[in-house]
């Protein structure tokens, strides 16, 4: 089991790391619309969904993996409204065959973020 942590998305400052890699297995935390430096980043919720996409990126990237890895996500949304407009975003990163996915809609999330996400990618 490994460590992963890329300086290009945000460094946890809590209990936990940005992904543990297992064999040919990568999971991710759930990632929030925070820039590399720490800030939340505001803006409509398709730039916050780039921003979540990007982070997931850097952290994918740091460990020899792609989006064409990812096997399943987990989305987070505040707003059952918005939905559609993160679909629209996360798409343009994922290819065929798609992951496996489920949203779930919450009260909250940390920071007063809109969205989160995570996933699990295996290396062929």
């Amino acid at each position: 089991m490994k460590k992963i942590e890329s300086n290009k998305a945000p460094i946890p400052k809590a209990w936990y790391s940005q992904a543990i890699k297992t064999g040919k297995m990568l999971f991710t935390a759930g990632q929030i619309h925070l820039t590399a430096d720490g800030k939340l980043l505001e803006g409509d919720i398709k730039e916050q969904t780039h921003q979540v996409m990007k982070n997931l990126k850097c952290i994918l990237e740091e460990a020899e993996f792609s989006f064409k890895d990812v096997v399943k996500t987990t989305i987070f949304i505040v707003d059952m409204a918005t939905y559609s407009e993160i679909i629209q975003v996360y798409s343009t990163y994922m290819s065929e065959p798609y992951p496996a996915r489920e949203t779930v809609c919450v009260k909250e999330l940390p920071l007063g973020a809109k969205l989160e996400i995570s996933l699990i990618a295996v290396k062929n």
